[in-house]
């Protein structure tokens, strides 16, 4: 049966949002959960050692515990930060910047690879898993042939490497050094005043045709139309994927996480994509499409 993962919070909640995700979270099907800052460094509601203990608390609920990097390391306190993460031994790291992975191979620390590490064949799986790689996500633009060319290539090698498919949430596409949120408040990055915060699922922006096209997430850019893969479960099950990966949103992710736990385990039929927000589904990708289509 597949497994359900919770991916690390990419918008900038406050504090006791982020303790009440996790204290509810802790009860839901979900097999692993995945913890930390992936996006910016100046979002600090939490330190790492408050990340280390809500990794604990939910490891004794008997969740898998991982712990997300920054996906855009740009400065040496940024670094330090990352040290610090891969020194410790007690769970495994997601890793989302080449840096991530250097520093977890130099501290022999088992590591897996979010969806924005650019994994596209197998030797460079090969390489990855032969320095202590476990497990690794589908980057999000691949496809469904691309994945399947993929597993049966690792098969045909004997690399035993459980993929995890962006499942469920608005794709992750792009970083950059610039605040974008920051800018459309003509603020400067390093004096943004966290106006993130406003934006818990992120700052929609449309085309003139009122198309919803991106969502502005401080340094990070994201689909305006929500990837749902929920119809998808039984082919990625026969294909061989292991886990599909839920990405948090501010509301409505406990009716998420039932839903696709019920189709996981064949209880209902895979329904039609759900609403939580305006936004529209889309999953394009997945069948080699440009990614705002809906073909599913």
């Amino acid at each position: 049966m597949l497994n359900l993962s919770l991916g690390p919070i990419l918008w900038f909640w406050s504090r006791q949002s982020v303790f009440e995700f996790y204290g509810e979270a802790a009860d839901w099907p979900v097999d692993t959960i995945y913890l930390g800052e992936a996006v910016c460094s100046r979002r600090r509601e939490l330190k790492p050692d408050d990340w280390l203990g809500l990794a604990r608390e939910l490891a004794q609920c008997g969740k898998k515990v991982v712990l997300s990097s920054l996906t855009l390391v740009e400065s040496e306190a940024d670094l330090r930060t990352l040290r610090k993460l891969c020194s410790q031994q007690e769970f495994l790291v997601e890793a989302n910047d080449q840096s991530a992975v250097n520093l977890a191979i130099r501290h022999e620390l088992p590591f897996v690879t979010g969806p924005a590490m650019n994994i596209y064949n197998t030797a460079t799986l090969r390489v990855l898993a032969n320095r202590g790689l476990q497990g690794w996500c589908l980057p999000v633009e691949l496809s469904r042939d691309t994945l399947q060319c993929l597993l049966e290539e690792l098969e045909q090698e004997g690399l035993d490497l459980p993929v995890e498919v962006f499942s469920w949430g608005f794709l992750p596409l792009a970083w950059s050094s610039r605040c974008f949120t920051a800018r459309h408040y003509n603020l400067p990055k390093d004096n943004c005043e966290f106006r993130c915060l406003q934006h818990p699922d992120g700052l929609a922006l449309r085309s003139r045709e009122a198309q919803e096209l991106f969502r502005i997430n401080g340094i990070s850019t994201l689909s305006g139309a929500r990837y749902d893969l929920m119809r998808q479960l039984p082919d990625m099950a026969e294909m061989g994927v292991s886990t599909v990966r839920l990405s948090p949103e501010h509301q409505g992710m406990a009716e998420v996480v039932a839903r696709f736990d019920q189709v996981r385990r064949g209880q209902v039929p895979p329904s039609d994509p759900l609403a939580l927000v305006e936004a529209p589904p889309c999953d394009g990708y997945w069948y080699g499409r440009p990614g705002m289509e809906l073909r599913g």
